[in-house]
C-alpha cells in the first residue's frame, strides 16, 4: 500500500469517526428521564424515614417547635404534646449552658422528643433510657468510651420504630466509631482521624424517575463533577452509571433496585402509590442528609467492613449524648479532659451541632413534613 492510499484511509476513518461521534451525540436525551408525580408534582426523596408526605411542600420556618405543637394539638396527641413541651424546655436550657454542661440538658431534650414520636407512631416503650455507657481501662480517649444500646426502653424503641435490628443482650461501640457514623460531623471526624475513609458520598437532586416501557421506576441521583469517577463509582454497592445521559462531566446514576409504577390517564394505580412508599422508606435506610439551608444529601457507603454502624443518626446521636451526659453528670472532669485533648474539635462540633440536627430530624418524622429555613428558595 502505498503513503498517499494509507493517508486517504486514514482521513476517511476519521471522517468516520467524527460522523460517528456526532450521531451519538444527538441521539442523547434533550431532557431528563421523567419524574414520577403525585398529583402533578415530581416526587424527590423526602426526610422522614418511615412515613414521608411524598408530595407534600417543603415548611420553610426557622424553628419547628411551634409548627409540631399546633401539628400535635390538631392531631389530639396530649401525651406526645407534653412531652414535646418538655423537650423544648431542655433545648432552651441548653443553649445558655458551657460545653461541659449542654450534654445533660441536651439529652434530656433528645429523649422527650423520642418519646413525643414514640407517642405519635403508638409505638410501645419501656420508661428506661435503652441505653448505656462506660469507660473502658487506659487513656482518655474516644476508643475507651464506649455506648451501649440496649434491648428495651426509649433508644431501643426509637431505633425499632425506624427499621433497626438490635441484638437480644444489646451491642456495643466506642463513641470514635459512633462518631465516624454522624454525618454533620463527619468533616470533623476525618479531619481529626486523618486516616478514616470517608464514609459519606455527597449527592445531589435525588429524585424518582420512571421508565414508561416497562412501567418500573428508581432511585436517579446526580454526583458533584469532583466526585464524577469510576472510584467512586465503584464505592456505591447497588448502583451504576445510567448510560442514557451525557456523563462527560457529572456522572448520573441510578439505584439498580426498581419499583412498579404504573399509570392510566396520569393518575398512578394504588399499588403503585403503595410500591413507592415501600421503596422510599427502602432507599431512606441508604441515605442521609444534614440540615442546612441547602440541600445536602449523603449515601452511606456498604463497602467498607470496619466501624460501620447499621443505624441511624437519630439513634447513633441519642446514643453518643447519652454517654456524654453520663460524664457531664458524674465524671465532668473527665469530659472537660476529652475537650482538650486531640478530639477536642470533634467533640465540641457534635455537641453544638446535635440539637439543631436532631430535633430537625424527629420533627420530620412526626409530621412527615421537611424543612427549611427560610429566606431560601424551595
Amino acid at each position: 500500500m502505498t503513503r498517499e492510499k494509507f493517508r486517504t484511509i486514514n482521513e476517511k476513518l476519521g471522517v468516520n469517526k467524527a460522523a460517528i461521534s456526532e450521531i451519538k451525540t444527538q441521539l442523547k436525551p434533550k431532557k431528563p428521564r421523567g419524574s414520577v408525580k403525585i398529583k402533578g408534582k415530581d416526587i424527590v426523596v423526602r426526610r422522614p424515614k418511615i412515613v414521608a408526605n411524598l408530595p407534600s411542600k417543603v415548611v420553610l420556618t426557622d424553628s419547628t417547635w411551634q409548627f409540631v405543637e399546633i401539628y400535635l394539638r390538631s392531631e389530639k396527641q396530649d401525651d406526645a404534646l407534653f412531652y414535646w413541651e418538655q423537650a423544648k424546655n431542655f433545648y432552651e436550657a441548653t443553649k445558655s449552658l458551657s460545653l461541659v454542661s449542654k450534654p445533660l440538658t441536651a439529652y434530656y431534650c433528645f429523649l422527650n422528643a423520642a418519646k413525643a414520636l414514640l407517642e405519635v407512631t403508638n409505638t410501645q416503650y419501656d420508661l428506661s433510657h435503652g441505653v448505656t455507657g462506660k469507660k473502658l481501662e487506659g487513656r482518655f480517649n474516644l476508643v475507651n468510651e464506649v455506648v451501649k444500646f440496649q434491648p428495651a426502653g426509649v433508644v431501643s424503641a426509637l431505633g425499632r420504630y425506624l427499621g433497626e435490628h438490635t441484638q437480644a443482650g444489646g451491642e456495643e461501640f466506642s463513641l470514635k466509631d459512633v462518631f465516624y457514623n454522624i454525618p454533620y460531623i463527619h468533616r470533623a471526624f476525618t479531619i481529626t482521624y486523618g486516616n478514616a475513609p470517608e464514609l459519606f458520598i455527597p449527592i445531589i437532586e435525588p429524585r424518582f424517575v420512571f421508565n414508561k416501557a416497562e412501567n418500573k421506576g428508581w432511585l436517579e441521583v446526580r454526583l458533584e463533577p469532583e466526585h464524577s469517577n469510576a472510584r467512586t463509582l465503584s464505592k456505591l454497592q447497588g448502583y451504576g452509571l445510567d448510560p442514557t445521559y451525557d456523563n462527560t462531566e457529572s456522572y448520573t446514576i441510578r439505584r439498580n433496585k426498581k419499583f412498579k409504577w404504573e399509570i392510566n390517564n396520569r393518575v398512578p394505580t394504588a399499588q403503585s402509590l403503595t410500591k413507592l412508599t415501600e421503596y422510599h422508606t427502602k432507599m431512606r435506610k441508604e441515605l442521609r442528609y444534614i440540615y442546612s439551608p441547602n440541600e445536602l444529601w449523603y449515601i452511606k457507603r456498604k463497602d467498607l467492613a470496619n466501624s460501620v454502624i447499621p443505624k441511624s443518626t437519630l439513634t447513633l446521636t441519642i446514643g453518643a449524648m447519652h454517654r456524654l451526659s453520663e460524664l457531664s453528670r458524674y465524671n465532668p472532669q473527665n469530659l472537660h479532659k476529652h475537650l482538650n485533648k486531640d478530639a477536642s474539635w470533634l467533640l465540641s462540633e457534635f455537641i453544638n451541632k446535635s440539637i439543631y440536627q436532631f430535633i430537625d430530624q424527629i420533627s420530620s418524622e412526626i409530621t412527615g413534613n421537611d424543612f427549611r429555613v427560610t429566606g431560601f428558595r424551595a
